[in-house]
């Protein structure tokens, strides 16, 4: 087929990147012929929180990218709409994450598919956002009208979805991140980072934002159990927001924990990644609320036992015993199942565990359920839009 993937793309950083240029690779494998539509604009400046939108890295080899979206310009959108309309993609494949894309989306997509040939797919990252804002429900629903079909990789957000529409909708979990780079030896990774590899470390990975529960895992630190285990935090990510740093930093002043936790709060580009999960022993998501994680898949990549807490997708994923442990979200329980993994041979066979979940979350399953959630669409005939 001929395929655009309507989101954010190199030279954007994050998460959302990663995933649309490993998606476009593997549909690009599968002999398709893809073409990302990226933003020139994602974000006005006052909306971010981070410190830079784009990355430093060299950009994707082998994918056709091309920057035309502005997320705030609606003669943009009509433009936009208009050159993919002329193309007449077989289908569209679009990112869900957030409402304020809601009507950019909507209105690219729409015209779009006033070819009559276009359908659009819609992976849903979050249809309630985690932060939430007047006007999402409208955005969202004026969103869900250009869509065919939806994928949810967690089962709260097909139930979310639900609440929404009854168009075609599937679940498949997060496919693995597995565009990281190898494994390296703890020493390696430690020289790298600048740790001492015989120390215990879990890794807390990604944006800081108040959801994410640093301040669980902190107050978790505080436990004297944890510092009589001798157990250190690397606490990796760049902060969303900066009342969360005020308070994290206020409880590393509070319970002494200077020396035992290690920040890098500066954005963590592709090509370091693996040195911090390298060096760690052990995952740590210590979410306040959640649907799915991707950090999760970029642990299974580097095939690293995990602590996640009981909400959203998380334990979906993570069952408890197998590859890791499933916590309440407060500090006391994280901090029973870290200390539970540290004290050795709770989990008997944890490396094949492991090794047997990851390959449930292959991207050929992920793209597979993608096209089968959209059959009812195509077999209908449906296009256009309203």
């Amino acid at each position: 087929m001929k395929i655009a993937i309507l989101g954010t793309a190199h030279p954007l950083r994050g998460g959302l990147a990663a995933f649309n240029e490993r998606l476009a690779y593997q549909l690009q494998q599968q002999g398709h012929t893809v073409t990302i539509w990226s933003f020139s604009l994602q974000y006005p400046g006052f909306l971010f929180p981070g410190k830079t939108q784009y990355t430093d890295e060299p950009a994707p080899e082998g994918l056709d990218i091309r920057t035309a979206v502005n997320s705030v310009n609606p003669l943009n959108w009509l433009n936009t709409g208009s050159s993919m309309n002329k193309e007449r993609y077989d289908l569209v494949i679009v990112k869900y994450w957030l409402p304020f894309m809601g009507p950019a989306f909507g209105t690219i997509l729409r015209r779009a598919k006033k070819n009559g040939n276009t359908k659009v797919l819609c992976i849903v990252d979050n249809i309630i956002p985690h932060e939430q804002r007047p006007g999402d429900k409208q955005f969202t629903q004026y969103f869900i009208g250009a869509v065919d079909a939806f994928v949810t990789m967690s089962k709260d957000v097909l139930k979310d979805v639900r609440t929404f529409t009854d168009k075609p909708a599937a679940f498949s979990p997060h496919p693995i991140y597995d565009s990281y780079n190898e494994v390296v030896s703890k020493d390696e990774a430690c020289a790298k980072l600048g740790l001492d590899p015989a120390k215990r470390y879990m890794l807390f990975f990604g944006f800081i934002r108040e959801y994410k529960g640093l301040d669980l895992l902190l107050q978790a630190m505080a436990d004297t159990r944890m510092q009589q285990a001798g157990i250190e935090l690397i606490a990796a990510g760049e902060y969303y927001n900066k009342d969360v740093e005020a308070l994290n930093n206020e409880l590393i002043a509070k319970h002494n924990l200077q020396s035992r936790v290690h920040l890098r709060t500066d954005f963590i580009p592709n090509s370091e990644v693996r040195y911090y999960f390298s060096a760690a022993d052990l995952v740590v998501q210590p979410y306040k609320h959640a649907t799915q994680s991707g950090i999760t898949q970029i642990a299974f990549h580097f095939e690293k036992p995990m602590v996640v807490t009981n909400v959203g997708g998380l334990a979906e994923v993570v069952p408890d015993g197998k590859v890791g442990y499933v916590a309440e979200p407060n500090p006391t329980a994280i901090a029973d199942a870290v200390l539970k993994f540290f004290e050795g041979g709770a989990i008997p066979d944890l490396q094949e565990n492991i090794l047997a979940e990851k390959r449930k979350y292959s991207w050929d399953t992920f793209t597979e359920v993608m096209m089968k959630s959209l059959s009812p669409a195509l077999s209908r005939g449906e296009g256009g839009g309203k």
